[in-house]
């Protein structure tokens, strides 16, 4: 007694700590439904994640248009800011950030995957608003707080200023240069994971392999962007300094302010100084005796245009260049110039390798299955050479090549459904076959099971014109089911005198029937039956063929197979049946007609006559077509004992 109230008590403890558990589970998931977290499988979610990196790619562009904010005033020799871009790229990169952000706020309300359950199965999903949050402040948080900040907005009104008034190359300005460049490295960081993150959950970025190559060459189009407008930049930098080495000359009282067409047009000493030195020709590209532009000296033609002809004249100069290595760059002898010529060649080395690289890996998959045929032709080229194959059998083989390529164009339907789940593989092999089988009247009064049995066990075939499916007389190995083209079935009863059916059959159709009697008996032997037909393919022919072996499986096990209600569906339909019923219909005609002209006299011997012929009449297979048993209006003497075709005993039990 006891042990048995020890054993109900901790059976009551089990039972309460089970319930309080479930109620934990509970309140964790009124949580999640309370703070609206998002489960990272959802669907929307990897949208957003596309979306999101839309626009990580949108602001990757836009962020060195900024570098064409200061524009080259070459009368006057100053620098100045184009206003209108100013607000243009402000407005554009503040629509950028906005999704940024939204990112930062989707990202505290996405549940993730505890560490420490990983152990067993897939982990599990914490949900809880709180953890979450104490999850994502880390490292990632604040990677994406920086790379939202709206650093080029805040300093464009305060920064820009400052260089059009000469300093450019105060520490302010190197701040700033500085401050957009490490953000955009932060931003063009944070594509990978996110990339890496849209992998995993679709199992690919880009759905197409022309996708695929479009986004590899717009990564290489998007560096050469950034370094033509770094060039862009860099270039009014050495103008610049030009114009500083050209101040101290010290020949007349010179302030970097000058530089600045804003604050130093209209200052009588700027006057006096730009008329005095011969600015404007000292530092031009042609005089590189005072002053030696290395690889700027082309951007003297962009500095002063319009800003679609700067921006595209630049996105040439890095294109060009990224592609070139760099081979084509002329330094002078400035560390820094000769800095941003070694990263050309190094990046512009290590992109190309990449887009190379990944464009043909997208680009073969494309092609890959039209190379293999392309081998496979080659080899059947030569094997048909080294066993001096005539030149019809050539041809034969070569057509059927052809007409396979173009039916699956490499496609293994086969491999494919193997790789499905079952339910799925039965639902299209239903969907492609179903009809096909329904079109067998013996099929058709089959129940459900069976149908899908059948149409489990269908395999895809291919047949090109004047190839002999069967011949009469030979083993009948499986069942067609015709999708397109069409078939001559034709026979002459064992190459009888006199005797030929034939038919045409055409989509929706089947041949080798002679296996339904084979299969329905449950004491049939193993040996296959023989056909009775002859069947041609008269045109390309596509279609699904079940073979002895499956026909004979599904026929072993489904009982409702052998019942004894088919059996008349089975007489009724079976071209055998049908072709020995119209020869002996023509016997009877015949002996009617000759009983007619005789007379009743001789009734009894014709009777006999016609009665022992119509008893060694032969089943023919084929129906359709035309018949002919007679020759003139006579019977034809019959070679051979005229049998009535054979019926299943489905009286017998398969074992």
């Amino acid at each position: 007694m006891e042990m048995g109230s020890v054993t109900v008590r901790f059976e009551e403890e089990e039972l309460e700590n089970g319930e309080s558990e479930r109620r934990r589970k509970r309140g964790r998931r009124k949580d999640a439904e309370d703070g609206m977290v998002l489960d990272p499988r959802l669907p929307i979610l990897n949208a957003w994640n596309r979306i999101f990196l839309v626009a990580c790619l949108v602001s990757l562009f836009v962020d060195p248009l900024f570098f064409f904010l200061p524009l080259v005033n070459t009368e006057d020799v100053c620098v100045e800011t184009s206003r209108g871009l100013a607000v243009a790229l402000t407005v554009v990169r503040s629509m950028a950030d906005v999704f940024y952000i939204t990112h930062i706020v989707v990202r505290f309300r996405t549940a993730y995957v505890a560490p420490s359950s990983r152990i067993f199965g897939r982990g599990e999903l914490v949900s809880l608003p709180s953890k979450i949050a104490a999850n994502y402040l880390g490292f990632e948080f604040w990677l994406h707080f920086a790379a939202a900040l709206p650093l080029p907005q805040a300093f464009i009104w305060a920064a820009i200023p400052n260089m059009t008034r000469g300093s450019n190359m105060s520490p302010w300005s190197y701040f700033v240069r500085f401050s957009i460049l490490f953000q955009y490295l932060l931003r063009l960081y944070l594509i990978f994971p996110l990339s890496e993150q849209i992998i995993k959950a679709t199992g690919a970025l880009m759905k197409t392999a022309w996708a695929g190559a479009v986004y590899n060459l717009m990564l290489f189009m998007l560096a050469s962007h950034v370094l033509g407008s770094c060039w862009y930049l860099l270039s009014i930098g050495r103008q610049m300094e030009c114009w500083k080495k050209v101040c101290s000359l010290g020949e007349v009282d010179c302030g970097y302010g000058f530089f600045s067409c804003k604050a130093g047009v209209g200052d009588p000493s700027r006057g006096a100084w730009f008329e005095a030195t011969n600015v404007s020709n000292l530092c031009h590209p042609s005089a590189t005796t005072f002053f030696h532009f290395g690889i700027f000296s082309d951007s003297f033609a962009s500095t002063s245009s319009s800003f679609f002809s700067r921006y595209f004249y630049c996105f040439w100069w890095g294109l060009r260049n990224l592609s070139s290595l760099g081979q084509n760059l002329l330094t002078s002898s400035n560390v820094g110039e000769i800095n941003f010529a070694i990263v050309i060649a190094i990046v512009g080395l290590v992109l190309f390798a990449l887009l190379i690289g990944n464009m043909q890996t997208y680009l073969q998959s494309t092609t890959l299955r039209l190379e293999e045929w392309r081998v496979r032709r080659r080899d059947t080229e030569q094997w048909m050479q080294h066993r001096q194959l005539p030149y019809e059998l050539k041809q034969s083989v070569r057509k059927y090549e052809q007409f396979r390529w173009m039916a699956t164009h490499g496609v293994n339907e086969e491999d494919i459904l193997k790789g499905l789940p079952l339910d799925l593989r039965r639902d299209i092999k239903r969907h492609l076959c179903l009809d096909l089988v329904r079109q067998v009247p013996l099929f058709d009064e089959m129940e459900e099971r069976m149908l899908d049995a059948i149409c489990e066990r269908l395999r895809p075939c291919l047949s090109t014109s004047n190839t002999c499916l069967v011949r009469e007389g030979d083993p009948v190995n499986e069942m067609l089911f015709i999708i397109r083209g069409h078939l001559d079935s034709h026979t002459t009863n064992g190459g009888r005198t006199g005797f030929f059916n034939s038919s045409r059959l055409g989509p929706s159709d089947f041949c080798g029937e002679e296996l339904l009697p084979w299969a329905l008996d449950p004491g049939a032997a193993a040996v296959l039956p023989s056909s009775t037909r002859t069947v041609k393919a008269v045109t390309e022919v596509e279609g699904f063929a079940l073979i002895a072996e499956d026909l004979k499986f599904v026929a072993a096990q489904f009982r409702r197979l052998h019942s004894k209600q088919l059996r008349y569906t089975f007489r009724f339909h079976s071209h055998q049946w049908r072709t020995w019923a119209a020869c002996f219909i023509q016997a009877a005609w015949f002996r009617y007609k000759r009983r007619r002209k005789e007379g009743k006299k001789n009734n009894i011997n014709v009777v006999r006559k016609y009665a022992d012929n119509c008893r060694r009449v032969v089943g023919g297979g084929g129906g359709g077509g035309s018949s002919r048993c007679c020759d003139g209006g006579e019977m034809n003497v019959v070679h051979g004992s005229l049998q009535k075709p054979l019926e299943p005993d489905f009286s017998v039990e398969h074992r």
